[in-house]
């Protein structure tokens, strides 16, 4: 029996995202998605939308058919 899996390269957070400290983010989003980690990626509202910004994971975690990231934010386009 297979696993589904998505690949992703770049984060679309639908305005879901949370503040931890810093410049630090927690995003949770169903179903099991892989990231690179450690790599600059594009930092979207909507996957077709204005880039926000350049994040850097940090932390990929699957649990229930939920993938949770770490990301730390690295530049902003915009401050809103």
């Amino acid at each position: 029996m297979g696993m589904p899996l998505e690949l992703n390269t770049m984060i679309v957070t639908k305005g879901r995202e949370n503040r931890l400290e810093d410049n630090y983010f927690f995003l949770q989003k169903e179903g099991y998605r892989l990231y690179p980690i450690d790599i600059p990626l594009e930092v979207k509202k909507t996957i077709h939308g204005d880039l926000i910004g350049t994040g850097v994971i940090k932390k990929v975690e699957w649990t229930e058919n939920m993938t949770s990231i770490t990301y730390q934010l690295v530049s902003l386009n915009s401050t809103n």
